[in-house]
């Protein structure tokens, strides 16, 4: 029993600090300085971007309130699968674990590696211009899926060597990048010329949606159409997908729980500060962009990069680019560790449970799950090569949330029928926190179903297709037994 606890403590390198490092880190990618450009397409006005944040804001603390008390009741590794599993029964586990393999950790560590290629072109523009490795018909394969494949590949490597490495790679790029989203919320203030404010928030709570496009499928930047009623609930549906999408993640903390000190009170510290802190910070980006840019420059801004075009505002245009490429850079470096150094854990805890491959079940000399870790990382890479995650992405925040959703009714569930559980921390304000959280997630997800199906089906047939693997492998298991 004493070599078994040593063995434990010797494994939780993660403190308090490391974790709300981690949780920060794997939530800010590039999502933030490029999102809010679709979301102005989509309402058109300074107040609705504002409430679309801080509808997202608030989503997102209550949810990880909520997982607070899971965290307290389940402090092992695997996270939202062990939630979901020791809950709902093994099915809804693997079907959570099979969507975040399948496209949810890997989409995302893709999506954010090719954003990291895209900015990185930005200083040096070869990347840019240099001709295709490989074209068939609309197919191609260019040299920033490559750098991204790299990068993939580079922090996978690092995190085989060990908590240490990836934690202190944590650490200093989520710090760089607080410390510059601070600076450009700073000089965003102080160093712009032209203040918008007023003209942006002259709309009121008038919503106008423009996202007519020419037959080069560029968007017109006349005919803001004014939108009400139910009009305005699709426009704020299809606009939250992009404030979701940059706000998700957090939880990759729970899934790294076997080796975060006093996982009972760490694991929801690290989440409740983390998510609180990174909302406040993407509310205060949003009031700069508001203040340095009118409408069009938001809606409208080259490629929806809105940072970049703020950043030309404060320093001029050529070292206004430079800095926030840079930014960028560090941003999504950071945010592509935290998804690696977390994700593998899941698999490994699936392993455990017969529920992934075995391979995945054991750590390495370096006390980490170097195959789990690679396995992660060559899918990650393949999504990069199919072109594809953009799309993956816009599809599977609808099942992200889906998730979300039922994790959190999950703390209702468990109050109901398990009431004599021992709960090391309750969820505060419960029941309203879950319950603001499911009102929150079922009206978008009804609205996605309404007004954007090609959000919501693609990717909940990505997970149902789960099922009959899951079967299979029961079925496996059964023939073995007998």
């Amino acid at each position: 029993m004493d070599n078994q606890q040593e063995e434990v403590s010797s494994k939780r390198k993660l403190g308090l600090f490391d974790g709300a490092m981690l949780v920060m880190g794997s939530m800010i990618g590039s999502g933030i300085f490029i999102v809010s450009a679709d979301i102005m397409r989509n309402l058109g006005s300074g107040y609705w971007l504002i409430v679309v944040w801080v509808i997202t804001g608030v989503m997102t603390v209550a949810a990880a309130i909520s997982y607070g008390e899971l965290s307290s009741m389940f402090p092992k590794a695997g996270g939202q699968y062990t939630y979901l599993k020791e809950t709902f029964g093994k099915m809804m586990g693997f079907l959570y674990g099979w969507g975040l393999f399948a496209v949810i950790q890997t989409g995302t560590i893709a999506a954010v590696a090719v954003a990291f290629g895209k900015f990185t072109a930005y200083l040096i523009p070869a990347l840019n211009d240099a001709a295709p490795i490989f074209q068939s018909g609309g197919y191609k394969i260019t040299w920033i899926q490559i750098l991204a494949i790299f990068v993939i590949l580079l922090l996978t490597y690092i995190n085989t060597k060990g908590v240490e490495g990836g934690k202190l790679l944590q650490n200093v790029f989520t710090g760089s990048k607080i410390v510059a989203l601070i600076g450009l919320i700073v000089l965003g203030f102080l160093l712009i010329k032209s203040n918008f404010w007023t003209e942006n928030m002259s709309y009121g709570w008038g919503a106008f949606n423009n996202l007519k496009t020419d037959p080069s499928g560029n968007f017109l930047k006349s005919g803001w159409e004014s939108m009400s009623g139910m009009a305005i609930l699709g426009g704020i549906a299809a606009a939250m997908v992009g404030s979701v999408f940059s706000s998700v993640a957090w939880e990759n903390v729970t899934f790294v729980s076997g080796e975060i000190e006093n996982p009972k009170k760490n694991v929801v510290r690290s989440m409740v500060l983390g998510t609180t802190a990174v909302m406040i910070l993407y509310l205060l980006v949003n009031f700069v962009y508001l203040n340095a840019l009118n409408r069009e420059g938001i809606a409208f801004a080259p490629n929806d990069r809105v940072a970049v075009v703020v950043s030309e505002q404060i320093f001029g245009s050529g070292i206004g680019t430079i800095v926030m490429a840079v930014l960028v850079m560090i941003s999504t470096f950071g945010c592509v560790n935290g998804i690696v150094l977390a994700g593998a854990r899941v698999f490994q805890t699936m392993a455990k449970d017969g529920m992934f491959f075995k391979a995945a079940l054991h750590n390495n000399k370096n006390g980490v799950p170097a195959k789990s870790l690679w396995m992660q990382g060559i899918w990650a890479a393949v999504l990069c090569l199919s072109g594809q995650y953009g799309n993956l992405l816009d599809m599977i925040s609808f099942v992200i949330v889906v998730f979300y959703m039922i994790t959190v009714f999950g703390v209702i569930y468990l109050r109901i029928k398990k009431p004599d559980l021992e709960r090391p921390y309750k969820t505060w304000l419960y029941p309203i926190t879950p319950i603001v959280y499911l009102l929150i997630g079922a009206a978008f997800c009804v609205l996605l179903l309404i007004y954007k199906q090609q959000y919501t089906w693609p990717g909940l047939i990505i997970v149902l297709l789960g099922l009959p693997i899951y079967l299979l492998i029961n079925r496996k298991k059964e023939a073995v037994n007998n």
